[in-house]
């Protein structure tokens, strides 16, 4: 191909896989299943909706469009596992997506996007892995307090350092949490001591999958741990996967469930998010997704 037809073609090229990544697959949203065996042997399924990353603004119609029908799945429990807004405008827009959700037993853990506006950088900070060291700011910008408020007073409970206990599909589940490790916000040790053993299922909450506190978690007899913060990698290459993780967890868990340990006794499951930064709107070979966990009982063996 001569040189003078071969620049239009290549434009024509980029360009369509430039559209590609930021309008079809960033709105093609994906919802995942998986069966975890992490209940007493004998007790009834239980179905924990798992959301997280939905760095939401306000124009977002469809991604709140598809948010809000995650309430025909009939979860027994919510969790959202932080960065749920990228816009000072985005906490009412964030509830009205969430809609009957909020009627639902639910927790959240904050990310450092729920406290501040993501700023324009050079794309190639991510690829570098260089975006997940944060420039701390002096002070939050978006309005966290009022995230965080208005979530408790729909009944779901905070989970960024702390504990806590609820019902949900007749399961008594024990509940331990921290903020996000991005902005050196998270403090195990305001959590730490032996998950009780006496519910029927402890659930570890976190927005970074960070080894040292998937590690703690573990330790403590948490039986699922969920986090987020990852976005699958957001840019993904067929037989190679995520390019980058921007946190500690290796790029093989990237996603999906997984062993924590790998061959341990915990189950890990790391959601891909559900969008992506104002400035970076693009995904490749990784579409947005929810996941349903349809929790069982454990082998007696």
């Amino acid at each position: 191909m001569r040189l003078p037809t071969l620049i239009p073609v290549t434009a024509a090229l980029g360009a369509a896989a430039v559209g590609y990544m930021t309008v079809i697959e960033r709105n093609w949203f994906a919802l995942r299943r998986y069966e975890v065996p992490v209940l007493p042997p004998g007790m009834a399924p239980l179905r924990v909706l798992h959301i997280s990353d939905t760095h939401l603004t306000p124009g977002r119609k469809r991604l709140m469009s598809w948010i809000r029908s995650l309430d025909d799945l009939d979860p027994h429990l919510v969790i959202n596992t932080g960065d749920s807004i990228s816009h000072r405008e985005a906490v009412q827009p964030l509830l009205d997506a969430l809609g009957p959700l909020l009627d639902r037993p639910g927790a959240f853990v904050l990310g450092s996007n729920d406290m501040y506006a993501p700023e324009p950088h050079n794309p190639a900070r991510y690829l570098t892995g260089a975006s997940s060291h944060w420039r701390i700011r002096k002070g939050p910008d978006l309005p966290w307090e009022k995230l965080r408020d208005d979530l408790t007073a729909a009944g779901w409970l905070d989970l960024s350092n702390h504990r806590g206990r609820l019902t949900a599909g007749g399961r008594d589940i024990a509940l331990g949490g921290v903020h996000d490790s991005h902005v050196k916000l998270d403090h195990y040790e305001q959590i730490a001591g032996r998950a009780d053993r006496a519910a029927d299922l402890r659930i570890g909450v976190m927005h970074s999958p960070e080894p040292r506190l998937l590690d703690r978690f573990e330790a403590d007899g948490y039986d699922l741990l969920l986090a987020g913060h990852t976005h699958g990698g957001q840019l993904r290459l067929p037989f190679y996967g995520a390019l980058v993780t921007n946190c500690g967890i290796e790029r093989e868990r990237v996603r999906g469930l997984h062993r924590h340990p790998v061959g341990g006794q915990a189950w890990l499951h790391i959601s891909a998010g559900l969008g992506t930064s104002p400035w970076a709107p693009a995904r490749f070979a990784c579409r947005p997704e929810a996941t349903l966990l349809t929790l069982v009982s454990r082998d007696p063996g």
